[in-house]
Protein backbone atom coordinates (compact mmCIF):
# COMPACT_ATOMS: atom_id res chain seq x y z
CA UNK A 1 0.00 0.00 0.00
CA UNK A 2 1.06 3.35 -1.05
CA UNK A 3 1.19 6.50 1.53
CA UNK A 4 -1.33 8.29 0.88
CA UNK A 5 0.58 11.91 -0.26
CA UNK A 6 1.93 10.44 -3.29
CA UNK A 7 0.58 12.09 -6.43
CA UNK A 8 -1.55 10.26 -8.69
CA UNK A 9 -0.27 10.44 -12.11
CA UNK A 10 -1.74 10.39 -15.28
CA UNK A 11 -0.05 7.95 -17.34
CA UNK A 12 2.83 4.68 -16.62
CA UNK A 13 2.18 2.84 -13.61
CA UNK A 14 1.65 3.46 -10.34
CA UNK A 15 3.35 3.03 -7.57
CA UNK A 16 2.97 -0.68 -6.96
CA UNK A 17 4.18 -0.68 -10.95
CA UNK A 18 0.41 -1.49 -11.67
CA UNK A 19 -0.53 0.30 -15.19
CA UNK A 20 -2.15 3.63 -14.10
CA UNK A 21 -5.76 3.95 -14.94
CA UNK A 22 -6.47 7.37 -14.09
CA UNK A 23 -9.09 8.72 -16.76
CA UNK A 24 -7.82 12.25 -17.28
CA UNK A 25 -4.75 10.55 -18.56
CA UNK A 26 -3.02 13.52 -20.73
CA UNK A 27 -3.81 12.55 -24.75
CA UNK A 28 -0.82 14.06 -25.48
CA UNK A 29 1.21 11.60 -23.24
CA UNK A 30 1.84 8.20 -24.99
CA UNK A 31 2.44 5.47 -22.14
CA UNK A 32 5.92 4.78 -22.33
CA UNK A 33 6.77 0.93 -23.15
CA UNK A 34 8.31 -0.28 -19.95
CA UNK A 35 11.28 -2.70 -20.65
CA UNK A 36 10.05 -5.28 -17.12
CA UNK A 37 6.46 -6.80 -16.84
CA UNK A 38 4.67 -4.46 -14.05
CA UNK A 39 2.80 -7.50 -13.60
CA UNK A 40 5.86 -9.41 -12.49
CA UNK A 41 6.50 -10.44 -8.88
CA UNK A 42 8.32 -7.55 -6.64
CA UNK A 43 11.40 -8.15 -6.20
CA UNK A 44 11.29 -5.18 -2.93
CA UNK A 45 8.40 -4.36 -1.34
CA UNK A 46 9.06 -1.48 1.18
CA UNK A 47 5.59 -0.87 3.69
CA UNK A 48 5.82 1.94 5.62
CA UNK A 49 9.12 2.30 6.37
CA UNK A 50 10.50 4.86 8.92
CA UNK A 51 13.88 5.50 10.28
CA UNK A 52 14.08 7.98 13.15
CA UNK A 53 17.04 9.32 15.70
CA UNK A 54 15.87 10.44 18.55
CA UNK A 55 13.30 12.88 17.51
CA UNK A 56 14.59 13.21 13.95
CA UNK A 57 12.36 11.44 11.16
CA UNK A 58 14.77 10.60 8.06
CA UNK A 59 12.74 8.41 6.77
CA UNK A 60 8.87 8.79 7.03
CA UNK A 61 6.65 6.21 6.21
CA UNK A 62 7.43 5.25 2.76
CA UNK A 63 6.19 2.42 0.90
CA UNK A 64 6.90 1.34 -3.05
CA UNK A 65 7.42 -1.76 -4.90
CA UNK A 66 10.27 -2.71 -7.09
CA UNK A 67 9.20 -5.69 -10.06
CA UNK A 68 11.62 -7.65 -11.04
CA UNK A 69 13.64 -6.96 -14.15
CA UNK A 70 12.79 -3.11 -13.14
CA UNK A 71 15.25 -0.34 -13.40
CA UNK A 72 13.84 1.87 -10.05
CA UNK A 73 15.21 5.55 -9.92
CA UNK A 74 15.31 7.37 -5.98
CA UNK A 75 15.81 11.24 -7.00
CA UNK A 76 16.44 13.63 -4.21
CA UNK A 77 19.32 16.19 -2.84
CA UNK A 78 21.42 15.17 -0.25
CA UNK A 79 19.54 14.71 2.94
CA UNK A 80 16.28 13.57 1.41
CA UNK A 81 16.71 10.03 3.14
CA UNK A 82 17.72 8.18 0.06
CA UNK A 83 20.63 6.60 1.47
CA UNK A 84 19.28 5.84 4.89
CA UNK A 85 16.39 3.88 2.75
CA UNK A 86 18.59 2.43 1.17
CA UNK A 87 20.85 1.21 4.16
CA UNK A 88 17.52 -0.12 5.85
CA UNK A 89 16.95 -2.27 2.72
CA UNK A 90 20.48 -3.65 2.29
CA UNK A 91 20.32 -4.62 5.86
CA UNK A 92 23.23 -1.93 6.79
CA UNK A 93 21.03 -0.29 10.18
CA UNK A 94 18.20 -1.07 11.30
CA UNK A 95 14.34 -0.21 10.44
CA UNK A 96 12.55 1.75 13.19
CA UNK A 97 9.42 0.87 12.22
CA UNK A 98 7.91 -0.61 8.84
CA UNK A 99 9.09 -3.91 7.31
CA UNK A 100 11.54 -4.02 3.91
CA UNK A 101 11.63 -7.35 1.99
CA UNK A 102 13.89 -8.52 -0.43
CA UNK A 103 12.77 -11.44 -3.13
CA UNK A 104 10.15 -12.08 -0.13
CA UNK A 105 13.19 -12.36 3.13
CA UNK A 106 12.27 -9.76 5.35
CA UNK A 107 15.61 -7.53 5.97
CA UNK A 108 14.92 -7.58 9.77
CA UNK A 109 14.12 -11.63 10.52
CA UNK A 110 16.37 -13.03 7.53
CA UNK A 111 19.01 -10.37 7.18
CA UNK A 112 21.38 -13.15 5.84
CA UNK A 113 19.12 -14.46 3.36
CA UNK A 114 18.33 -11.09 1.94
CA UNK A 115 22.50 -10.18 1.74
CA UNK A 116 22.62 -12.76 -0.53
CA UNK A 117 20.06 -12.02 -2.75
CA UNK A 118 21.72 -8.12 -3.23
CA UNK A 119 24.70 -6.49 -4.77
CA UNK A 120 25.47 -3.27 -3.10
CA UNK A 121 27.92 -0.66 -4.75
CA UNK A 122 28.53 2.66 -2.83
CA UNK A 123 29.24 6.01 -3.42
CA UNK A 124 32.51 5.63 -2.73
CA UNK A 125 34.99 3.34 -4.72
CA UNK A 126 35.66 0.86 -2.40
CA UNK A 127 38.22 -1.48 -4.26
CA UNK A 128 41.99 -2.16 -2.64
CA UNK A 129 44.44 -0.09 -4.63
CA UNK A 130 47.69 -2.24 -4.03
CA UNK A 131 45.71 -5.35 -5.71
CA UNK A 132 45.35 -6.32 -8.89
CA UNK A 133 41.87 -6.07 -11.05
CA UNK A 134 41.73 -10.10 -11.01
CA UNK A 135 42.61 -10.02 -7.32
CA UNK A 136 39.83 -7.36 -6.40
CA UNK A 137 37.00 -9.86 -7.76
CA UNK A 138 38.90 -12.74 -6.47
CA UNK A 139 38.54 -11.83 -2.84
CA UNK A 140 34.67 -10.86 -3.27
CA UNK A 141 34.04 -13.76 -4.26
CA UNK A 142 35.59 -15.90 -1.77
CA UNK A 143 33.67 -13.89 0.66
CA UNK A 144 30.70 -15.06 -0.74
CA UNK A 145 31.50 -19.02 -1.01
CA UNK A 146 31.37 -18.73 -4.31
CA UNK A 147 33.04 -21.63 -5.52
CA UNK A 148 36.39 -22.41 -7.25
CA UNK A 149 35.35 -23.19 -10.58
CA UNK A 150 32.07 -20.98 -10.76
CA UNK A 151 34.31 -17.93 -9.21
CA UNK A 152 36.72 -18.30 -12.14
CA UNK A 153 33.86 -18.49 -14.99
CA UNK A 154 31.76 -15.16 -13.39
CA UNK A 155 34.90 -13.51 -12.70
CA UNK A 156 36.23 -13.86 -16.51
CA UNK A 157 32.51 -13.31 -17.71
CA UNK A 158 31.80 -9.65 -15.70
CA UNK A 159 35.45 -8.33 -16.77
CA UNK A 160 34.53 -9.11 -20.59
CA UNK A 161 30.76 -7.56 -19.59
CA UNK A 162 32.81 -4.26 -18.76
CA UNK A 163 35.73 -4.50 -20.61
CA UNK A 164 38.48 -4.88 -18.59
CA UNK A 165 39.68 -8.44 -19.51
CA UNK A 166 42.70 -6.80 -20.76
CA UNK A 167 43.36 -4.59 -17.30
CA UNK A 168 42.72 -7.99 -15.26
CA UNK A 169 46.68 -8.26 -13.81
CA UNK A 170 46.77 -4.46 -13.78
CA UNK A 171 46.89 -3.05 -9.96
CA UNK A 172 43.87 -0.96 -9.55
CA UNK A 173 45.75 1.92 -8.50
CA UNK A 174 46.98 2.39 -12.21
CA UNK A 175 43.23 2.55 -13.57
CA UNK A 176 41.20 5.71 -14.24
CA UNK A 177 38.01 6.82 -12.33
CA UNK A 178 35.69 5.17 -14.62
CA UNK A 179 37.36 2.37 -15.02
CA UNK A 180 37.64 1.86 -11.10
CA UNK A 181 34.00 2.40 -11.52
CA UNK A 182 33.53 -0.34 -13.70
CA UNK A 183 35.09 -2.91 -11.56
CA UNK A 184 33.45 -1.89 -8.71
CA UNK A 185 30.39 -2.76 -10.54
CA UNK A 186 31.65 -6.06 -12.08
CA UNK A 187 32.92 -6.85 -8.24
CA UNK A 188 29.26 -6.36 -6.71
CA UNK A 189 27.90 -9.01 -9.36
CA UNK A 190 30.42 -11.91 -8.67
CA UNK A 191 28.35 -13.73 -6.48
CA UNK A 192 25.16 -13.72 -8.86
CA UNK A 193 22.68 -11.29 -7.08
CA UNK A 194 19.42 -11.19 -8.16
CA UNK A 195 18.96 -7.57 -6.86
CA UNK A 196 21.71 -4.56 -7.31
CA UNK A 197 21.43 -1.30 -5.84
CA UNK A 198 23.82 1.42 -6.97
CA UNK A 199 24.35 4.44 -5.35
CA UNK A 200 25.20 7.76 -7.54
CA UNK A 201 27.05 4.86 -9.44
CA UNK A 202 28.49 7.85 -11.97
CA UNK A 203 29.55 10.98 -9.45
CA UNK A 204 32.73 11.97 -10.75
CA UNK A 205 33.00 11.09 -14.45
CA UNK A 206 33.79 12.84 -16.93
CA UNK A 207 30.32 12.72 -19.40
CA UNK A 208 32.38 10.17 -21.32
CA UNK A 209 32.60 7.56 -18.80
CA UNK A 210 29.10 8.18 -17.71
CA UNK A 211 27.44 7.37 -20.99
CA UNK A 212 30.11 4.23 -20.76
CA UNK A 213 28.80 3.28 -17.60
CA UNK A 214 25.04 3.70 -18.47
CA UNK A 215 25.17 1.43 -21.35
CA UNK A 216 26.92 -1.42 -19.72
CA UNK A 217 24.42 -1.17 -17.16
CA UNK A 218 21.45 -1.72 -19.54
CA UNK A 219 24.14 -5.06 -21.51
CA UNK A 220 24.69 -6.57 -17.75
CA UNK A 221 20.78 -6.53 -16.79
CA UNK A 222 20.06 -8.11 -19.84
CA UNK A 223 22.84 -10.53 -19.74
CA UNK A 224 22.20 -11.10 -16.21
CA UNK A 225 18.44 -10.54 -15.61
CA UNK A 226 18.87 -7.86 -12.97
CA UNK A 227 16.37 -5.70 -10.61
CA UNK A 228 18.23 -2.40 -10.02
CA UNK A 229 18.08 -0.03 -7.64
CA UNK A 230 19.71 3.31 -8.52
CA UNK A 231 19.93 6.50 -6.72
CA UNK A 232 21.52 9.69 -8.70
CA UNK A 233 21.02 13.33 -8.88
CA UNK A 234 21.73 13.57 -12.64
CA UNK A 235 18.30 14.04 -14.36
CA UNK A 236 19.25 12.80 -17.59
CA UNK A 237 21.03 9.82 -16.17
CA UNK A 238 17.53 9.05 -13.91
CA UNK A 239 15.53 9.91 -17.40
CA UNK A 240 17.69 7.14 -19.26
CA UNK A 241 18.11 4.48 -17.08
CA UNK A 242 14.84 3.99 -15.02
CA UNK A 243 11.78 2.42 -15.59
CA UNK A 244 9.85 4.31 -12.76
CA UNK A 245 11.48 7.25 -10.93
CA UNK A 246 10.71 7.79 -7.14
CA UNK A 247 11.21 11.72 -6.05
CA UNK A 248 12.06 11.23 -2.30
CA UNK A 249 12.20 15.01 -0.13
CA UNK A 250 12.40 15.65 3.70
CA UNK A 251 12.04 11.77 4.46
CA UNK A 252 8.86 11.51 2.82
CA UNK A 253 8.27 9.96 -1.08
CA UNK A 254 6.25 12.60 -3.04
CA UNK A 255 5.77 11.36 -6.54
CA UNK A 256 6.67 8.05 -7.85
CA UNK A 257 5.50 7.04 -11.75
CA UNK A 258 7.54 6.51 -15.20
CA UNK A 259 9.42 9.66 -16.24
CA UNK A 260 6.93 10.29 -19.08
CA UNK A 261 4.29 10.63 -16.55
CA UNK A 262 5.88 12.70 -14.09
CA UNK A 263 7.05 14.89 -17.12
CA UNK A 264 2.87 15.23 -18.14
CA UNK A 265 2.46 15.78 -14.47
CA UNK A 266 3.65 19.19 -14.18
CA UNK A 267 1.82 21.97 -15.90
CA UNK A 268 3.27 23.30 -18.99
CA UNK A 269 4.40 21.34 -21.91
CA UNK A 270 7.30 23.28 -22.66
CA UNK A 271 9.98 25.30 -21.20
CA UNK A 272 11.77 28.49 -21.95
CA UNK A 273 14.87 29.67 -20.51
CA UNK A 274 15.68 32.97 -21.13
CA UNK A 275 18.77 35.62 -20.11
CA UNK A 276 18.14 39.08 -20.40
CA UNK A 277 20.12 41.96 -19.71
CA UNK A 278 19.68 44.02 -16.29
CA UNK A 279 15.83 43.00 -16.48
CA UNK A 280 13.81 45.48 -13.93
CA UNK A 281 12.84 44.51 -10.29
CA UNK A 282 9.60 43.20 -11.09
CA UNK A 283 10.46 41.34 -14.54
CA UNK A 284 9.65 37.74 -12.93
CA UNK A 285 5.75 38.99 -11.59
CA UNK A 286 5.68 40.34 -15.61
CA UNK A 287 6.77 37.09 -17.27
CA UNK A 288 4.25 35.42 -15.07
CA UNK A 289 1.10 37.46 -16.75
CA UNK A 290 2.21 36.13 -20.56
CA UNK A 291 -0.50 33.35 -21.74
CA UNK A 292 -0.35 29.96 -20.99
CA UNK A 293 2.65 30.33 -18.30
CA UNK A 294 2.04 27.97 -15.90
CA UNK A 295 5.55 28.81 -13.72
CA UNK A 296 8.53 30.95 -13.75
CA UNK A 297 11.59 30.72 -11.88
CA UNK A 298 14.43 33.03 -11.48
CA UNK A 299 18.10 31.45 -11.94
CA UNK A 300 20.32 34.36 -11.12
CA UNK A 301 22.63 36.57 -13.66
CA UNK A 302 19.07 37.41 -15.22
CA UNK A 303 17.98 34.06 -16.10
CA UNK A 304 14.65 32.65 -16.33
CA UNK A 305 13.25 29.45 -16.92
CA UNK A 306 9.48 29.67 -17.98
CA UNK A 307 7.26 27.11 -18.17
CA UNK A 308 4.28 27.11 -20.72
CA UNK A 309 1.65 25.27 -22.72
CA UNK A 310 2.88 27.14 -25.90
CA UNK A 311 6.15 27.11 -26.12
CA UNK A 312 5.50 29.31 -29.54
CA UNK A 313 3.31 31.62 -28.65
CA UNK A 314 4.81 32.70 -25.05
CA UNK A 315 8.13 33.12 -26.72
CA UNK A 316 6.63 35.64 -29.18
CA UNK A 317 4.85 37.46 -26.37
CA UNK A 318 7.92 37.41 -24.34
CA UNK A 319 10.10 38.74 -27.08
CA UNK A 320 7.81 41.28 -27.81
CA UNK A 321 7.49 42.66 -24.25
CA UNK A 322 10.86 43.00 -23.49
CA UNK A 323 11.39 44.84 -26.94
CA UNK A 324 8.25 46.74 -25.76
CA UNK A 325 10.37 47.30 -22.10
CA UNK A 326 14.03 48.15 -24.13
CA UNK A 327 15.48 44.76 -21.80
CA UNK A 328 17.53 42.76 -24.14
CA UNK A 329 17.58 39.30 -24.67
CA UNK A 330 20.75 37.63 -24.41
CA UNK A 331 19.92 34.24 -25.10
CA UNK A 332 16.33 31.80 -25.65
CA UNK A 333 15.65 28.07 -26.11
CA UNK A 334 12.64 26.31 -25.84
CA UNK A 335 12.12 22.75 -25.02
CA UNK A 336 10.65 19.89 -23.35
CA UNK A 337 9.53 19.40 -20.15
CA UNK A 338 12.37 17.90 -18.22
CA UNK A 339 12.84 16.12 -14.78
CA UNK A 340 14.28 19.49 -13.63
CA UNK A 341 10.65 20.85 -14.06
CA UNK A 342 9.32 17.75 -11.87
CA UNK A 343 11.06 18.01 -9.36
CA UNK A 344 10.40 21.13 -8.69
CA UNK A 345 7.10 21.08 -9.21
CA UNK A 346 7.01 18.54 -6.48
CA UNK A 347 9.25 19.83 -3.77
CA UNK A 348 9.54 23.74 -4.54
CA UNK A 349 12.91 24.37 -5.68
CA UNK A 350 16.29 23.55 -7.86
CA UNK A 351 17.95 19.51 -7.26
CA UNK A 352 21.27 21.32 -8.34
CA UNK A 353 20.45 24.48 -5.81
CA UNK A 354 20.40 21.76 -3.12
CA UNK A 355 23.59 19.79 -4.23
CA UNK A 356 25.58 22.71 -4.12
CA UNK A 357 24.68 24.30 -0.67
CA UNK A 358 25.62 20.25 0.32
CA UNK A 359 28.89 20.48 -1.65
CA UNK A 360 29.49 23.97 -0.26
CA UNK A 361 29.74 22.75 3.55
CA UNK A 362 33.30 21.68 4.76
CA UNK A 363 34.22 19.32 7.73
CA UNK A 364 35.63 21.09 10.21
CA UNK A 365 39.20 19.57 11.52
CA UNK A 366 39.44 17.55 14.38
CA UNK A 367 41.01 18.70 16.87
CA UNK A 368 45.18 17.97 16.57
CA UNK A 369 45.47 17.04 12.68
CA UNK A 370 47.38 19.08 10.55
CA UNK A 371 46.81 20.61 6.90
Amino acid sequence: MMAESIPEMNAGVNATGSPASSPSAAPSAAPEKPVYDPKAPSAIEVDHIVKKYGDFTAVDDVSFSVKEGEIFGLLGPNGAGKSTLIRMMTTLIPITSGHARISGHDVAKEPNAARRMIGVIPQALTSDLDLTVEENMNIYAKLYDVPAKERKKSINELLELVDLTKWRDAATKTLSGGMRRRLEIARGLVHHPKIFFLDEPTTGLDPVSRVAVWEMLGNIKEHRQLTILITTHYMDEADRLCDRIAIVDHGKLVALDAPMALKASVPGSNVIEVQFENPPADWEQRLHTLDDVTSVQHEGAGMFRVLTGSGSRTTTELVEMAVHSKVPVKSLSVQNTTLDDVFVHYTGRQLRDELQKAYAFVMPQRPGLQP
